[in-house]
């Protein structure tokens, strides 16, 4: 007697998934793309892909240039300008940042959580060229840089727990792939109460970063980089430090007075 499987069919994505998909393709360090390279990162079909690339360009929220490459929109743009973390964050923070770049002569950064990673949401460079992996935008790994173990270090045990037990890529020799050797650091981290890296995510990158705490939580983290192995960046570590408890008096004054930020 046969039998029919009454296991119901797997459901497709639905337009919308879809095209967040496609939108989703797009990165700080995939910034350009073609159909068939969307296609492959999205696993729709060349056709699918055409047919929603169109839609989203004809919205604004894609743009083609003249070798059929797509790229995210002007529409995107204006609507990321309305998130709270690009827009009044960094409103606040930039005085502070501007400040800290003009005295230490170094690129500095802000980042904040996000999942299981840090973000850039802003930085200011100096004469140096920033590689692309450290632009504003970026997901950074937070086991590998100074301000991911900030954020880290700083976070509930329940997501250091979920990072450290996770695999931890190797991205040069100095990266720290052991857990136990992160728990130390992030340790360390809170003893001293920045973090220091050299090395760990991009070859030649020395890096420190400090903790930015708003109700005894922190909100984010800044840093100063150098991308040519300057031996004695922790000497930025007083002007770092004066930013980020500058910076947090503001946020602090902002949250008593019932702003959002």
């Amino acid at each position: 007697m046969s039998t029919t499987s009454s296991t119901p069919p797997t459901p497709s994505k639905s337009v919308t998934a879809r095209a967040l998909s496609v939108l989703g393709a797009f990165s700080a360090v995939t910034p350009r793309l073609n159909l068939s390279q969307i296609s492959r990162a999205t696993g729709l079909p060349v056709a699918t892909v055409f047919r929603l690339a169109g839609e989203l360009e004809d919205g604004g929220f894609l743009q083609r240039d003249g070798s059929n490459f797509y790229s995210l929109g002007i529409k995107l743009w204006e609507m990321g300008l309305l998130t709270p973390v690009h827009g009044r964050l960094r409103e606040i923070a930039m005085p502070f940042l501007l400040n800290l770049q003009y005295r230490t002569r170094e690129t500095v950064q802000l980042a904040v959580l996000d999942g299981l990673d840090a973000v850039y949401v802003e930085k200011l460079t100096s004469e140096v060229g920033v590689p692309v992996q450290s632009r504003i935008g970026s997901r950074i790994p937070l086991h590998a840089t100074a301000v991911g173990q900030v954020l880290l270090a700083y976070s509930d045990s329940g997501l250091i727990d979920q990072v450290v037990d996770s695999p931890l890529t190797k991205y040069t020799e100095g990266t720290i792939t052991s857990k136990r050797t992160l728990l130390r650091e992030l340790s360390n981290v809170r003893d001293r109460g920045y973090a220091y890296s050299a090395s760990e995510y991009l070859p030649g990158a020395v890096a420190i970063a400090a903790p930015v705490f708003v109700g005894g939580k922190i909100e984010a983290a800044c840093g100063v980089v150098n991308y040519d192995n300057r031996a004695d960046i922790e000497e930025c570590y007083s002007s770092l430090q004066e930013a980020c408890t500058g910076f947090a008096a503001r946020l602090e004054e902002l949250k008593k007075s019932g702003q959002s930020y």
